[in-house]
């Protein structure tokens, strides 16, 4: 039951991905022949390699890279406190991101995303590897059962058991009452936003109201109250 579950050890989680690199001509010739070889038939036939890269390069985090983790935990007077790692050096702000984890309270920490175990999850853990880092252990899943893994994902909740159900975390915070996060942007304007207009705090405010929402949605399944304010920690 959702309800057993304790709320102050539950870490709210969001992330912002980019394609590796701003232009197709960037990569290195290696490097469009794997996406190539790995899209081929993910792409409509008049499509091409470099604009598919263009379009779905920051959904792969063999391709892509984090410009921002965002996290969320509750405090007992019913704030969310929120912080936000960002930047452009993805390393840098992974290593910063993994410290918080050797806090006490983090300890047993359960992580919780929207879509959390086919998207941040694996994303956050891939990109500690790539980057030379090991993962922060609650995104180790290895020799793991399923029911010894820390991970709530809100979209698998509202399956019920029907794995062909896709749902946004702006259709649960309609139907929820919850107000949307998608009032400036959206997760398609990210990387124009990135690499065109370089607008790096608009993304993470974007982030953040993402975070807000899935908490806010979470309390909804509990048949909780929404929240009564939230405290950014920047």
């Amino acid at each position: 039951m959702m309800q057993h579950i304790p709320l102050d050890k539950v870490l709210f989680l969001d992330i912002e991905t980019v394609p590796g690199a701003a232009l197709w001509e960037d990569l290195t010739e290696a490097e469009q022949r794997l996406w190539d070889k790995k899209t081929r038939f993910q792409r409509k036939e008049d499509v091409e390699a470099g604009d598919f890269y263009v379009e779905r390069g920051g959904i792969m985090a063999e391709f892509g890279k984090i410009i921002c983790i965002t996290i969320g935990m509750l405090e007992k007077n019913d704030t969310l406190k929120i912080k936000s790692f960002a930047g452009h050096n993805e390393k840098k702000m992974l290593l910063e991101f993994g410290e918080i984890f050797n806090s006490p309270r983090l300890r047993d920490v359960i992580l919780c995303a929207h879509n959390g175990k086919e998207f941040d999850f694996p994303w956050i853990a891939r990109r500690f590897l790539i980057n030379g880092l090991m993962p922060p252990v609650p995104f180790q899943m290895f020799g793991k059962k399923p029911w010894e893994i820390p991970h709530i994902d809100t979209m698998e909740l509202w399956k019920f058991g029907d794995y062909k159900t896709f749902v946004s975390l702006e259709l649960l915070a309609h139907v929820f009452g919850i107000p949307t996060p998608k009032d400036d942007i959206d997760g398609s304007m990210v990387s124009s936003i990135y690499y065109i207009e370089k607008d790096l705090q608009r993304i993470v405010d974007y982030c953040e109201k993402d975070v807000l929402t899935l908490a806010n949605v979470f309390r909804r399944m509990r048949q909780e109250d929404l929240l009564k304010r939230y405290i950014n920690l920047d």
